[in-house]
């Protein structure tokens, strides 16, 4: 077994494909974060909001104001020395940082796929993927056209965590048995060309959808892993991946999947590709009269045991914290205790309203918070539904009226949400002064529970 490993780490590779991932990735974020700042939502997401919600742990994560087009200039310069390989690991580090530090500003805007490129960037720090067809090459007048092999499996393994366990998490009986909530979503796409009115609205492309999306994620793969099949995993994946990115605003997601993807070729694609790259930028050369005259070497990780083993620590972290739910009594779908950061994608439909009561301890008097006071509407919506987000604005308000002299004050959450088309329920027990709980990694017992079982995974 262990000869079998260590003949496996010891084991050499093209490195053309890694080359071809670095310049995609570092393309597909610079547009972006370009894209995100040309919609305004720097502005609106970040500097705009009086107030932030937190990841527990990190509360000590500040909003820098203006000073956070600081954060995505640097993440837009850090994609851009990424993309050509100029001081690679400098940058991947500088973008790593700064493109998550802005995730952790507010947790309002947390997306799967967000998440995904900060752990995938933190994953490229310890990748050779400057060895090849780099400006680090060209400085270093040293290019190794061979790689570890596991260099090039530790981005395919990634990609494929993310499909597999996005397709286990569809296996659960509102997505399977009731079509939720493609149910709820699919019949307002009645304007989409063709499709719209005479399918959309359909119950049996509702189950169709519900059924495949579940079957893609679970297949895709194995058939982009075996030669055989991986033309047609391709094909699937540029269909599916343009498809849902004309049903949903989904962003820039699909396109990084497809192109990500693309790893999973044989590096002789790769190589057309590279000499296709280097046709267009062949008159820069000239024009900049740039000389390679570069060396080939092999490749010698350096502290190949610590990255190795950071490595593994990383992969096994990404194997068991999405089945972390386990630990809690509640339903997952209903309280979200242990919902994130597990390829749970686009699963629920929640809608809620909550509003605060802030009643003083030294007298019976009581009022209601106005909500649009101190939270913009975007930030209110994921608030009403969110156990987490609504404990934590309960001790925002409690800490706000309490410096304004109210004396000691008691938060209370009057909270009704719908669930994948389920009627109202009460959400947070009313009685249970808030101000007094604290966030924690426990159950939070103060969540109504659910009249009702989602089973699956």
């Amino acid at each position: 077994m262990n000869s079998k490993i260590n003949s496996y780490i010891n084991s050499y590779t093209n490195a053309s494909p890694l080359a071809v991932f670095r310049i995609g990735f570092g393309l597909m974020m610079l547009y972006s974060i370009l894209r995100f700042w040309n919609k305004g939502w720097i502005y609106t997401l970040y500097i705009e909001p009086k107030f932030h919600f937190k990841y527990y742990g990190f509360e000590w994560v500040r909003d820098l104001g203006d000073f956070t087009y600081i954060l995505f200039v640097i993440c837009i310069i850090s994609s851009i020395f990424i993309t050509i390989g100029y001081k690679y690991r400098f940058s991947m580090i500088l973008f790593f940082l700064s493109f998550t530090y802005i995730e952790l500003i507010d947790k309002t805007t947390y997306l799967n796929h967000y998440y995904f490129i900060s752990i995938l960037s933190f994953l490229m720090i310890f990748l050779p993927a400057n060895a090849y067809f780099s400006v680090d090459n060209i400085l270093k007048k040293k290019s190794y056209k061979e790689i570890p092999k596991w260099s090039i499996d530790c981005i395919k393994l990634l990609l494929s965590i993310v499909y597999f366990y996005s397709g286990l998490a569809k296996i659960n009986t509102d997505w399977l048995l009731n079509a939720m909530p493609l149910k709820l979503w699919l019949p307002s796409k009645y304007d989409l060309p063709l499709i719209g009115e005479t399918f959309m609205q359909q119950e049996w492309v509702h189950y169709f959808m519900s059924w495949g999306g579940m079957l893609y994620d679970l297949s895709i793969p194995f058939l982009l892993l075996y030669k055989k099949t991986r033309i047609i995993g391709f094909v699937l994946v540029i269909f599916f991946h343009l498809f849902t990115g004309v049903l949903f605003p989904i962003g820039m997601f699909p396109y990084i999947m497809i192109v990500g993807s693309l790893i999973f070729f044989d590096y002789t694609v790769h190589e057309k590709i590279i000499k296709w790259i280097q046709k267009i930028i062949e008159p820069i050369k000239k024009q900049f009269k740039i000389e390679e005259n570069i060396k080939e070497e092999k490749i010698i990780i350096k502290n190949r045991k610590i990255v190795l083993s950071i490595i593994s620590v990383f992969f096994v972290i990404q194997l068991f914290l999405p089945f972390r739910y386990l630990l809690y009594p509640s339903e997952l779908f209903w309280s979200e205790e242990g919902y994130r950061f597990s390829w749970r994608v686009m699963l629920v439909e929640k809608i809620g309203y909550t509003t605060f009561k802030i009643k003083s301890k030294n007298s019976e008097s009581y009022f209601y918070v106005n909500n649009e006071e101190f939270l913009t509407s975007f930030q209110e919506k994921q608030m009403s539904f969110q156990p987490d987000f609504i404990l934590e604005y309960a001790h925002y308000l409690g800490d706000y009226y309490l410096s304004k002299g109210y004396g000691r004050v008691e938060v209370y959450a009057e909270s009704y949400v719908s669930l994948n088309g389920r009627t109202n329920k009460r959400f947070i027990n009313s009685e249970v002064d808030l101000y007094k709980e604290k966030e924690s990694f426990k159950n939070k017992k103060w969540i109504i529970p659910i009249d009702d079982e989602i089973k699956g995974f």
